[in-house]
């Protein structure tokens, strides 16, 4: 393979985010957050919270709620009353035996 030039790199790597993003918000918004940190160690929550840090370091400010509302698409508690259930003993025991090293 040539040597990728930095700004196609970037676009690759922007659209391979835009489709997690669309696979998670649109094609398993069944997915609970607690199970993909228990199971990836991050959620929707991380990826709306790197989005901020990542304005952040390009100057923009952003607050967690402008930056959940990026992400979700929505307000986040918006949904959240659409699509989260409340976390089963099993889910938080799992979740409770994950070493937490994020």
């Amino acid at each position: 393979m040539d040597e990728m030039d930095e700004t196609t790199r970037t676009e690759i790597e922007a659209a391979a985010f835009r489709r997690l993003r669309r696979h998670l918000m649109e094609e398993r918004p069944d997915v609970q957050n607690i199970d993909l940190m228990t199971l990836a160690g991050f959620c929707r929550n991380c990826l709306s919270r790197w989005m901020q840090e990542a304005a952040a370091e390009r100057g923009v400010e952003m607050g967690k709620d402008e930056a959940r509302a990026l992400y979700y698409g929505m307000p986040y508690e918006a949904w959240r009353a659409m699509h989260q259930r409340e976390a089963t003993d099993a889910q938080k025991a799992a979740f409770d035996a994950v070493p937490k090293e994020h």
